[in-house]
């Protein structure tokens, strides 16, 4: 049977370039990176070596990047941080933002009492920027918090837009850039962004490292106490093989940008003309069908199907041997649909099924053809 993986937007495939090098530091690189002996300073060296290129790449300090165990934690580390070290009282964001940022933002509103403000956004889930500039017009202490890459529908934000408004009303931004770091270029000398979150198994890295960027003299403080790792930030030992795979991973992602993007976009595409042709009644969810203003990694489709077919088609899809997902991984354990789409969709689309398929450079057409050719069959 065809083993297709169609899902890359919850996680890639490491490159084996990744897998080499890691496989080397776990064997030879072991010393722990807090240890003055020479084991220890080698490991150190390697974190600092990383850190250095991971800063290259965005154009920013190394001492301004922090490794972390993903997305999630760097997103909790700089909204906790902000609001309990620089006195934010208003986070202002938006409602089809990851649950990293949606649940961590409802937490603090209880512990701390603070506001949480959502900017609109049209049916296709597109920011109003007027609206944003009209929430950001208070005297409170103020953090956005809204995505550049949307992880289910794949809008893309203006981010410069939205971090040059942030400092002329001078409110602290923050973005959750998980699915655009390693597949977009971010000059952050010319977004003037003060904090970013992103994670090294969206972009062929391994799973379980992430890194933060905070801006110089953020006076952020840490959450995880207990040694002086990564500035005294995030107190814990570093995982050097991991941070090794993720730098080596970003390397690989932008030494190669744009043929990779490229030929991922060129797939997006043959996809979409394919499904247009074979089913010709679906129709795509936000902006995902739009190549110009979404990412060129997914496509989130809602399909022609009645409510009966809706609950076994992803099912049926992986007895296909197709893996594919109805949105973010991180809330597949749940029965509640789409937060993303509940915010979109009308309640006759909503009892559709809506599939995120997501591409990667390990994807073929010929993958793609069967896909749209067991859609058809299912459908």
């Amino acid at each position: 049977m065809n083993q297709i993986y169609l899902d890359n937007a919850a996680t890639t495939p490491i490159r084996e370039e990744v897998i080499a090098v890691m496989t080397q530091v776990m064997k030879q690189q072991y010393g722990n990176a807090s240890s003055s002996h020479s084991f220890g300073r080698a490991s150190k060296a390697l974190i600092e070596k990383s850190r250095k290129t991971i800063a290259s790449y965005l154009n920013v300090s190394p001492g301004e990047i922090l490794f972390t165990s993903g997305g999630t934690e760097a997103d909790n580390l700089v909204l906790r941080s902000v609001v309990r070290d620089l006195k934010v009282t208003h986070i202002i964001t938006s409602k089809i933002e990851h649950h990293a940022i949606l649940h961590t933002a409802e937490q603090l509103k209880k512990e701390y009492n603070i506001t949480i403000s959502y900017v609109n956004i049209d049916k296709s889930g597109q920011i109003d920027y007027t609206h944003l500039e009209r929430l950001l017009a208070n005297d409170s202490k103020t953090l956005v918090s809204l995505m550049h890459v949307n992880n289910e529908i794949g809008n893309l934000l203006d981010i410069k837009r939205v971090a040059n408004l942030c400092k002329t009303y001078k409110a602290l931004f923050h973005s959750d850039t998980v699915q655009s770091v390693g597949h977009f270029s971010l000059d952050l000398q010319e977004i003037p962004i003060d904090f970013l979150a992103a994670s090294a198994h969206k972009f062929h890295g391994p799973k379980g490292v992430g890194f933060v960027f905070i801006r110089k003299n953020s006076g952020l403080k840490p959450l995880i106490f207990g040694g002086e790792q990564e500035r005294g930030i995030r107190a814990g030992t570093e995982s050097v093989h991991n941070i090794a795979g993720l730098e080596e991973a970003l390397r690989l992602a932008y030494n190669n940008i744009e043929t990779e993007h490229n030929y991922v976009l060129d797939l997006k595409q043959y996809f979409i003309t394919r499904l247009q042709q074979e089913v010709p009644n679906s129709s795509f969810n936000g902006l995902s069908g739009d190549l110009l203003k979404s990412t060129y990694t997914l496509v989130n489709v809602c399909l022609p199907v009645s409510a009966e077919k809706s609950a076994m088609l992803l099912f049926q899809l992986d007895l296909k041997g197709i893996a594919c997902s109805k949105g973010s991984a991180c809330q597949s354990g749940s029965t509640q649909s789409s937060h993303v789409l509940a915010e979109l969709l009308s309640d006759a689309d909503l009892q559709k099924p809506s599939i995120r398929f997501s591409f990667s450079i390990y994807n073929t057409k010929e993958e793609i053809d069967y896909v749209i050719n067991v859609l058809k069959a299912l459908i």
